[in-house]
């Protein structure tokens, strides 16, 4: 590829991107899920419409795969422990033996209906019993739904697209379908060693991110990641299911108590957006529309199974030992969405070379689409008519942290040494400049956020926010204090750099310890409260004025006249 073809390929590439942004926007107004639009753009620069040509299966299986494993890590980040440990069992027995029983229902269908030989029903059956967390969120997102509830459902994505992969390339075989001993035995070997590749390297990353310092925010989220795709890769050549060991690790690193989490989920949603992005347009790019006329039958019969039959019957078998209301069920059984997963594993009989496979994808695309379109936006008004949701129902708050970058903010620390004069100051003496705040004290190694009236002490260690603007005055005003304690303004002690810093060597002054770039020098501004700088005349009353945290602070404290300083 030469330069200017390079060029061509970019400019190509950002233009989709952007137009695949804006269709999510659109499909978030209209209440569908995004998939079908990226769908559409993939289906409008192919090759009948714009003209891009793109047959290759093996590759959109290889590119597809990649993608998944992308999508599976960024929901385990996003997934939370303790909504799942609650629905452990029930997810696992709706992603294990709820995929067998669709499976089969489903296999059913199409042979009596199609007239299928049992092979290829089969891998119909299991091709589509995969649901796509992506697109039923999409769509449930404005909706508050129990956490119960709304978890089953992303569980259940999150574990059963490892077991129909498995049926998948089980059924693909050209040697025919093996015994259900085989078939068995090949589901636990992918499954258990794929959990248990993807648990250890899960607490191993969290191990090492936990104890090693990267030099850069940067680099935790790309740790992250890497660490989930590892796991992906080495379940994969260990001949088991990387997509649960990618899933099982990310849900492990997410769970645990790492530096930059915030930023590590908003890289990672980045990146899953752009994996289904360009796993959908591929799809789209790779379905030859002048042919899906003639799947819209089979797969509307093959749908209507599915979704009538085989999707209600593995509901109903797997959560009736878990005492599940029936509103719950009815609603799981219709909010199992497909999405990607369905047509990825389209391609995999067509690499295999299994005849008949072509049509299955064409099949598979048609059923996604317009069930998708039929289930998606009727699941706000069916969870209103099951009252699984309350209109005056409370949603869910969305805690997010804010990094210190996007409020131009720094974290100081100061530890107090002994024979500092900071020793029996209480914080609102200090008077920091507003908006800087001591947030945090540690002290004797229990941690507690100061009052105004809290008095530091030889050893605390405080940890101070201060904005860029308010940084250096912050300094100085500590160091003032620590040399001439309350009364430095008295004492005309302004909180300078000193003679070992202005000869240029970093010695922090009264355990000050900031970054370690050199401080600039500039000229000492006073404070606009001048009352401060002044001692106060005999008789004079001091005003009242708004300190730490905004509390009121008085001017008598226990008479004691420092205050002033």
């Amino acid at each position: 590829m030469t330069l200017p073809q390079l060029y061509v390929v970019l400019l190509a590439g950002g233009l989709v991107l952007l137009a695949s942004i804006a269709a999510a926007r659109t499909a978030s107004r209209l209440g569908l899920p995004s998939l079908l639009l990226f769908l559409a753009v993939g289906v409008l620069i192919g090759e009948d419409v714009l003209g891009l040509d793109f047959d290759d299966a093996q590759l959109a299986q290889t590119l597809g795969t990649c993608a998944l494993a992308l999508i599976l890590i960024e929901g385990g980040l996003s997934t939370r422990w303790t909504d799942l440990r609650k629905l452990l069992a029930p997810s696992a027995l709706l992603a294990t033996a709820g995929v067998a029983v669709s499976v089969l229902v489903t296999a059913a269908g199409a042979h009596l209906l199609l007239g299928m030989d049992w092979q290829l029903a089969l891998l119909l059956g299991a091709i589509v019993s995969s649901t796509d967390a992506a697109a039923v969120f999409a769509v449930l997102r404005a909706l508050p739904l129990p956490r119960k509830l709304a978890g089953m459902v992303e569980a259940e994505s999150g574990f059963n697209d490892a077991p129909t992969v498995i049926l998948v390339l089980v059924f693909s075989s050209v040697g025919g379908v093996p015994d259900l001993a085989t078939i068995g035995g090949q589901v636990l070997y992918q499954i258990v060693v794929g959990a248990a590749v993807g648990l250890l390297v899960g607490w191993a990353g969290v191990a090492a991110l936990r104890y090693v310092a990267l030099p850069a925010s940067g680099l935790y989220p790309l740790a992250t990641l890497g660490l989930g795709v590892i796991a992906f890769a080495a379940a994969g050549a260990a001949n088991a299911s990387g997509f649960m060991a990618a899933y099982l690790s990310a849900i492990v690193l997410g769970n645990a108590v790492l530096p930059h989490r915030a930023a590590t989920r908003s890289f990672a949603e980045g990146a899953g957006w752009l994996a289904q992005i360009g796993l959908f347009v591929m799809l789209g790019l790779l379905v030859d529309p002048s042919e899906l006329p003639g799947a819209l039958l089979p797969a509307l019969l093959v749908g209507a199974v599915l979704l009538l039959l085989a999707r209600p019957a593995s509901v109903l078998a797997c959560l009736i030992p878990f005492r599940v209301p029936w509103r719950h069920q009815a609603f799981i059984s219709w909010a199992g969405l497909r999405g990607a997963v369905p047509i990825v594993l389209a391609t995999f009989p067509i690499v295999a070379g299994v005849p008949g496979s072509g049509h299955l994808l064409n099949i598979v695309f048609v059923l996604v689409v317009v069930f998708t379109l039929i289930q998606g936006p009727a699941l706000p008004p069916l969870a209103r008519a099951l009252g699984v949701i309350q209109p005056d129902q409370a949603r869910e708050v969305d805690i997010e942290s804010a990094p210190l970058d996007v409020l131009d903010a720094e974290l100081l620390t100061l530890t107090v040494p002994a024979g500092s004069r900071l020793h029996g100051v209480e914080v609102a003496e200090l008077r920091l400049p507003a908006p800087a705040v001591i947030s945090l004290v540690i002290r004797d190694r229990a941690t507690f956020v100061p009052a105004p009236e809290t008095g530091l002490r030889e050893g605390d260690t405080l940890l101070i926010v201060a904005t860029g603007a308010t940084r250096e005055a912050a300094e100085r005003r500590l160091r003032a204090v620590g040399r001439q304690g309350r009364l430095a303004r008295w004492y005309g002690e302004q909180g300078g750099p000193d003679p070992a810093r202005l000869s240029g060597r970093a010695e922090p002054v009264g355990g000050l310890r900031t970054p370690a770039q050199q401080q600039r020098a500039q000229p000492q501004q006073r404070h606009p409260d001048r009352h401060q700088d002044r001692a106060p005349a005999v008789g004079e009353r001091r005003p009242r004025q708004e300190n730490y945290a905004g509390h009121r602070h008085g001017g008598a404290h226990r008479g004691d006249p420092a205050q002033h300083g």
